[in-house]
């Protein structure tokens, strides 16, 4: 039993419907597959780390009202990825990739990996999933964004551009998903404790030339009035928060896990 005063988990029903997660071998997209498959949605987990996937299978509770479904996708296979968001009622663009870089630097191939899997294959996924939403008057898409999403940081051009276009993907989303009853909305979380920021750990201290463990408080978390990681676990509440009836008024915007970030 929940106290009163303290805080407990959205109230969240989604018996019926399925859902596509993206990413969801680790980290956010993980947390966001377990978060809606214990609503009762039947999630299909897509990810090219298969050794991941099946172990989100085992975690998933027993009993839990839910399913999981493993779907090993490469999502640079943008046809297989269109093709496998066909019949989704809500779609989670989560999956994400990083390399911290100076422009001058920066690998071009990396670029276009970058945005291909972190814009292009939402767009394709999209393009798989509204038919159906449309067709039953009822969708939720939610894109993962990133306070990058909103604000620049150097070294990260090929990320901060990604982020910078899955954000007007969603917007655009929205306004043509309105009158169809989908919603479409960013989650913009500052730094989540996952392996991606974790590797980032090496790369700025590298980029910056400074010790790693100086990189957490002087560069990743400066801007943060909250000087401490995100949980991926507040980030799937966020993500479940947007599928709720209360949040079908909830469209085009963008919501901040930055921890005061985006304040200054």
């Amino acid at each position: 039993m929940t106290a009163i005063g303290t805080p407990g988990p959205v109230s969240l029903a989604l018996h019926g419907r399925t859902a596509l997660v993206t990413g969801a071998a680790g980290g956010i997209g993980r947390a966001c597959a377990l978060r809606l498959a214990a609503a009762g949605a039947t999630v299909r987990a897509v990810d090219r780390d298969t050794d991941g996937l099946a172990r989100l299978v085992t975690d998933h509770p027993n009993g839990a009202r839910g399913r999981i479904e493993p779907c090993p996708l490469d999502l640079t296979d943008l046809d297989a990825a269109e093709r496998i968001a066909a019949g989704t009622d809500l779609l989670v663009n989560n999956a994400g990739l990083q390399l911290v870089r100076p422009i001058e630097e920066f690998p071009p191939e990396v670029f276009h990996q970058v945005l291909t899997v972190m814009l292009e294959a939402p767009f394709r996924l999209l393009r798989g999933a509204l038919p159906h939403m449309y067709a039953q008057g009822w969708g939720r898409v939610i894109n993962i964004s990133s306070v990058h999403g909103l604000r620049a940081s150097p070294f990260k051009s090929a990320y901060v551009a990604a982020k910078h276009g899955l954000e007007g993907l969603s917007k655009t989303a929205a306004l043509e998903g309105a009158p169809h009853g989908v919603t479409s909305n960013c989650v913009n979380p500052g730094y989540v404790r996952t392996p991606l920021v974790e590797r980032q750990l090496a790369d700025q201290a590298a980029a910056h030339g400074i010790p790693e463990e100086r990189v957490l408080a002087d560069i990743l978390l400066a801007d943060s009035a909250l000087k401490r990681l995100v949980e991926p676990a507040e980030v799937a509440e966020a993500v479940a928060y947007l599928c709720t009836p209360e949040a079908s008024f909830v469209t085009g915007t963008s919501l901040a896990l930055d921890g005061g970030w985006t304040a200054h």
